[in-house]
């Protein structure tokens, strides 16, 4: 990931009204770090991306109709970003908490051996986060949750 533009195969946008205040707040609460900030002449955020891990997120402010934050539209989320970490899921939650993020989740461990909480942001972006914490089978995972999976890996 030196490459300065390099990206990994996919990656998310979430919008904000007060994207820079968004990028300090998710540097503080989540631990994402500040990959390119663009701003325009008026001082306008252009574009932004933060990373964690080898993931990328882009925080952009709301320029159109169909670009906007959950505080705009009642609240209401249309998708919500999962983040896998590979180590301090509670830790990361409490950070998290400490920051003032609302917790819709507590951490709980899963059927299929992660540890999952979820945290709504400022601007009532939901953001769930997990941490693998046991290998299952997918046999093991069926006869737990009584649900049929396909796909399993």
């Amino acid at each position: 990931m030196n490459e300065p533009f390099h990206r990994p195969s996919l990656g998310a946008s979430v919008y904000y009204k007060d994207p820079f205040a968004a990028l300090d707040w998710l540097e503080n609460a989540f631990g994402f770090e500040r990959q390119l900030v663009v701003t325009d002449s008026d001082g306008q955020l252009g574009h932004s991306e933060m990373r964690f891990g080898d993931s990328y997120v882009m925080i952009c402010r709301e320029w159109s109709e169909d670009a906007a934050s959950p505080a705009s539209i009642g609240g209401k989320n249309t998708q919500s970003v999962h983040v896998q970490l590979r180590e301090g899921i509670d830790e990361h939650c409490a950070r998290a908490r400490a920051a003032g993020a609302v917790i819709t989740r507590e951490p709980a461990d899963q059927f299929y051996g992660d540890r999952v909480y979820a945290a709504r942001d400022p601007e009532g972006h939901v953001w769930s986060f997990g941490q693998t914490v046991r290998e299952v089978s997918r046999e093991e995972a069926e006869r737990v949750s009584g649900l049929k999976i396909e796909g399993w890996v």
